[in-house]
């Protein structure tokens, strides 16, 4: 995700900006809120770093202890039994991997290691090799859920990675935790994957910068405004590897089972939650221009697409059609 700058904005009342951050995800959260004087910043510094360090436990690939790995540890076909956060962003996972036709795809696990993304320390050419006949991540075949016992099992030897869905989660769980705080007006992210609540004190809605996509500078394209929205970009510009004189996106493409190749530098996605505008994105990227923007219109998906060449196109409509009414676009999860 692009990084987002913050339009602080002062209001009359007599309400301070705070601005509270710590590590994530291997970068950083951040929260932004204005409140009175009483406002304890260290009881709510521990609330969201307890809640992204919580996120970690159970979804990091680079924990071998973390929930997710135990699950991709566990022999063929043995049911795991695995927190209630864990399946919720599992299940919309394989729903947003259904409604993309496959794009969006949890099962990469052993390509992005292969490829010397992740927890790799780099491209494994044997590695690779041995993972052309891998089979297709297809639910319920791969991988089955048991939301009432709370329990998952691997039916093929795929390793899951949530990196296109789990910094979005974490995202929402810093809002749900500020909202928990009693606040109600905030912009809080992780590495730029943001979400805004409420409007700042003069009425105005949370400003992000959004950035232009460019490996080699940092250059503003447009600025957002955001309240009750999320935000979340998905681009081939920033975590890359050179294989054999290519530069290759960490971006996996799940038909061709290697890194991501398309006509598009960027997928920035608007969405009621942060998890699912992270993976939407990425879903779109892989789909790439035509076909992403043409899913995008017809899932009313509120999308911006960066072409290879420059070019801008947007389709923003928030509203969706009939169709995603049981699709995981809201915020179903609560503690």
């Amino acid at each position: 995700m692009s990084k987002m700058s913050i339009d602080a904005g002062w209001g009359a009342t007599a309400l301070r900006r705070r601005a509270l951050s710590g590590p994530a995800m291997g970068a950083r959260w951040s929260a932004t809120f204005f409140a009175a004087d009483d406002v304890d910043e260290v009881a709510l510094t521990c609330r969201l770093q307890g809640a992204v360090e919580k996120v970690e436990q159970q979804m990091s690939t680079f924990r071998p202890d973390s929930d997710l790995e135990r699950l991709n540890a566990a022999p063929i076909g043995a049911w795991m039994p695995i927190p209630h956060e864990l399946m919720h962003v599992l299940s919309t996972a394989i729903e947003i991997g259904r409604l993309s036709g496959g794009a969006f795809d949890v099962g990469v696990g052993d390509l992005v290691r292969a490829w010397g993304f992740g927890a790799s320390p780099g491209p494994d050419g044997g590695r690779i090799a041995a993972l052309a006949g891998r089979p297709s991540f297809e639910p319920p075949k791969t991988l089955q859920l048991d939301p009432a016992g709370c329990r998952a099992r691997r039916l093929a030897p795929l390793r899951l990675d949530l990196a296109g869905i789990a910094k979005g989660f974490g995202v929402d769980e810093l809002a749900r935790e500020m909202r928990a705080a009693g606040l109600s007006s905030f912009l809080v992210g992780i590495d730029g994957e943001m979400r805004a609540e409420g409007l700042k004190p003069d009425g105005r809605p949370w400003t992000v910068a959004h950035e232009r996509p460019s490996a080699d500078e940092r250059d503003i394209l447009g600025v957002l405004e955001l309240s009750g929205a999320a935000v979340a970009t998905s681009g081939n510009y920033r975590h890359r590897v050179e294989v054999a004189g290519r530069v290759l996106s960490h971006t996996m493409d799940p038909t061709r089972g290697a890194p991501l190749e398309n006509d598009l530098c960027a997928v920035t996605v608007l969405g009621e939650t942060c998890m699912a505008a992270d993976a939407w994105a990425t879903a779109l990227l892989v789909r790439g221009a035509g076909e992403g923007q043409a899913l995008a219109r017809r899932l009313g998906l509120a999308a911006l697409f960066v072409r290879a060449d420059g070019a801008v196109e947007a389709t923003w409509s928030l509203a969706p059609p009939p169709e995603m009414a049981t699709a995981p676009m809201g915020d179903p999860y609560t503690a």
